[in-house]
Formats: C-alpha cells, structure tokens, sequence
C-alpha cells in the first residue's frame, strides 16, 4: 500500500521534540543532511529554528519551499564548517539533528565530523542522530566491503557506513554522554529499513 503524497510514514521527531526544544532554547537546531526538508518541517512546527545544511542544490531547493518560515538551508558538504553565526568553536548550538546523515565517510572523516558536533554544542547540548544498521539489508549491508573497511559498503555507487552497537558507541566513546541507544525497524521506503537511534549528550 502506497502512501498519499506527504503522508509522514516516519514520524520519529515527535518523541523528542520536547527534549530539543528545552536544549535549543531560542537558538538554532543544526540539521546535518536535511534532504527536501520534512524533519525541518517537524522542527519549524514546534515553533524551533533549522539551520540545515545539505548538498543537494534541487533538495535544498525542495526543503525552503516546503518550509518557508522558521528554517535557513544553506546548499554545502559538511564536511565543511558550519554555517553558524559564531563559528564552530563558539558551542552555543543546544540541539543538532541528523537522520541518516553521518553514513557517508571514511571511518577516520566520520570521527572527525563527531568532534566538531561536539565542539558546536553547548555542554549540555545534544546531538539527535540515526544511522545505517548492519542488519539493514534491504538498503546495502551486504557484499564485500571497499578498501577492506567493515561495514562500509558500495551501495549503488555510493559509500555507505553501517553500524553495529560496538561502532555506534565507538564513534561517540570521547566526550559524549549516551542518552539513548535502540535499533529500529522504519517503513518510509518500499522495503523496510534497520537503523540505530542515538541521543548524545556533551559530556
């Protein structure tokens, strides 16, 4: 069965929203990856600020027209610094959210990027995250892994990074509280895809 156009079939964000909202306070949520906005939509909903950030120009493009009060998207690689008003070092951001974001990176250029979440981050700040599970089979955790690195995979020509319990909590081990850790089951593809749902909290 197939949903009706703009149905929310992965209504994860409602959950948290009071979380995010206590720790943003009245400045920016960070979206890393933001897509053609609908979690930045969520966000703007209950009243908080998006700074997204995505590479995608046609995306980015989708997700202003889609939230067109309440969210600044800005087209890059973040990879890149962040477009915040005072920098990466200055850790006034209270919440960052990113869904499905982090998977893309040689495992050093992905600890890399935790740090500077990390840095962005107010100390009681907190990082919001979902990621790839090696047990998401339908979506690419399977075959042989490039240049020999577990559990990344080429999917479609594309990189992607899964994750078991061990990497997750490899990943955020330096300077990070774990709020939250549980491996789900989503349906808002056509197969049903696993993932791991993270809240980080600047330690």
């Amino acid at each position: 069965m197939t949903a009706a156009p703009g149905t929310n079939t992965d209504p994860w964000l409602a959950r948290w929203i009071p979380l995010l909202a206590e720790r943003a306070g009245t400045g920016p949520v960070l979206e890393l990856g933001c897509g053609t906005g609908p979690d930045s939509a969520v966000l703007a909903g209950a009243g908080l600020h998006v700074v997204g950030i995505e590479l995608s120009s046609e995306s980015v493009a989708a997700a202003r027209a889609r939230v067109p009060h309440g969210a600044a998207f800005h087209c890059r690689d973040f990879r890149a610094p962040f477009p915040l008003p005072g920098g990466e070092e200055d850790g006034s951001v209270g919440a960052v959210v990113a869904s499905l974001s982090l998977h893309y990176f040689a495992w050093d250029e992905t600890l890399a990027l935790a740090r500077r979440i990390r840095r962005v981050l107010r100390p009681d700040g907190v990082l919001l995250c979902r990621l790839n599970s090696v047990n998401d089979f339908h979506h690419g955790a399977s075959g042989p892994p490039p240049d020999g690195e577990d559990s990344f995979y080429l999917v479609d020509g594309v990189p992607k990074r899964f994750f078991d319990r061990a990497a997750v909590e490899r990943l955020f081990a330096d300077g990070w509280r774990m709020l939250h850790l549980n491996e789900f089951t989503v349906h808002r593809y056509e197969q049903p895809k696993v993932l791991w749902e993270a809240v980080l909290e600047h330690n």
